[in-house]
């Protein structure tokens, strides 16, 4: 008997595949062809939505970042995939038609609004300069790349000295002490394990790779680092990793450690020896020598300001989209006024910070600032002071700031604006 022409076997697969086509076209129509995530206070997780943006371009997928547009939006391609992703995570997205998605970028790009689209390609390779021992406190960066879902790796001395920094994009300095005075800590933990330890690593890797003092040591990854900024990379840091970064460079030659982090007496003609030339963002500066003082010079504010933590706060820089988008990449959010935060360096003294170098953040009746840029070479450079953005106060021993407690934190998505900028750093598309 004739089998119905409905049934044969090729039909039912040919009606199979017109149902999924059909499907997909009828999705595309509902959902639309592309997907905004924006970052206003429509945004139910900001921090995550860096993550999908990593995710989708991780993909090799074109991300456009629409800059001073609801907070800095992400715009991309709709598909399925996405769109889930976005569900997973929990984070905020819109569909958009094409018709909506190229009018939104034609009135982007007019010369009457402050904003702007910049196209990014493909996910920065991302390193955190962090040593092997377990420290008792948190990085707020590791923090929040492990919160976002965000892939980075682990590098040290020894790897940067072997020349490991020409596989990274992007390079964040863990809160480490640069000037070979082990964070200064000498005077109330010298006696604590993890000190101790911290000490013996540290003075067994410079033995290993050839120094006579960590201070040594540190002065050789500080300019292998500069190298790898001079050569196009990006780094970015927080706290003490700041400050002590450039002291270290100023004060090469020079013998600024005491007995008890070095075995000998320092020079004692230190602050009239600095050399501000090599620095990257400051000058004029003078070291603190007192080795019993919790401080490495007077950069830092910690110890001068004067603010109650209710008025403490510090405020982000509008730029041009067009002119400037360096930096106004830098400080997308969805607010402009962040609160403060302090660390073992917490703020800057704005008139040391040197002329060239942008100030993105900064707390004016102060006179201190906060969040600065400048650019060395081929390649660029960002100091966020302070901490951890959610910890007003973060003490050595205390525990982690649950980072889903705090989904929007503007003062962390600082640090993730910094992250995806290797993206778009040389991507610029006008529209």
């Amino acid at each position: 008997m004739t089998q119905p022409i409905d049934d044969r076997p090729e039909q039912k697969n040919m009606k199979k595949l017109l149902l999924i086509l059909f499907s997909g076209m009828l999705s595309l129509w509902v959902q639309g062809a592309y997907l905004l995530i924006p970052m206003d206070a429509s945004q139910k997780n900001h921090l995550k939505s860096y993550g999908v943006a990593y995710w989708v371009l991780n993909r090799e997928v074109e991300v456009k970042w629409l800059l001073n547009y609801r907070g800095g939006s992400f715009l991309m391609q709709h598909s399925p995939e996405i769109q889930a992703e976005c569900v997973i995570r929990g984070v905020s997205f819109e569909s958009l038609g094409d018709g909506a998605a190229n009018a939104l970028l034609t009135e982007i790009s007019s010369p009457d609004v402050n904003q702007d689209a910049v196209s990014m390609f493909k996910a920065p390779k991302i390193a955190v300069y962090s040593p092997p021992s377990k420290l008792p406190w948190d990085d707020a960066v590791t923090l929040v790349l492990t919160y976002a879902e965000i892939d980075y790796d682990v590098i040290y001395d020894e790897e940067i000295i072997n020349g490991k920094l020409t596989d990274y994009d992007w390079l964040h300095l863990h809160h480490e002490d640069f000037t070979g005075q082990f964070g200064k800590f000498w005077r109330t933990y010298q006696h604590m394990p993890w000190y101790q330890e911290d000490v013996r690593i540290n003075r067994m890797m410079a033995e290993r790779l050839g120094f006579m003092k960590v201070s040594e040591m540190k002065l050789a990854v500080a300019r292998e680092m500069k190298k790898y900024i001079n050569n196009g990379g990006f780094l970015f840091a927080m706290c003490a990793a700041t400050d002590t970064y450039d002291i270290s460079l100023a004060s090469a030659g020079i013998d600024i450690c005491e007995p008890m982090f070095d075995g000998d007496p320092a020079d004692q003609n230190i602050n009239q020896k600095l050399d501000y030339t090599g620095t990257l963002a400051f000058r004029n500066f003078q070291l603190v020598t007192n080795p019993y003082e919790y401080e490495f010079s007077d950069i830092d504010v910690t110890d001068t300001r004067k603010v109650l933590r209710e008025n403490d706060f510090f405020t982000l820089f509008e730029f041009s989209a067009k002119w400037d988008p360096i930096p106004t990449m830098l400080c997308q959010n969805h607010e402009n006024v962040i609160k403060g935060f302090m660390g073992q360096t917490t703020a800057f003294r704005k008139d040391l910070v040197k002329p060239e170098v942008v100030v993105m953040g900064e707390n004016k009746s102060l006179n201190e600032v906060r969040y600065i840029h400048g650019e060395q070479g081929e390649g660029f450079w960002t100091f966020y002071g302070g901490h951890d953005p959610e910890d007003y106060r973060h003490l050595v021993g205390d525990p982690a700031t649950d980072l889903s407690l705090y989904p929007n934190s503007p003062g962390y998505r600082l640090i993730l604006n910094n992250v995806l900028f290797p993206s778009a750093k040389k991507k610029k598309q006008k529209t």
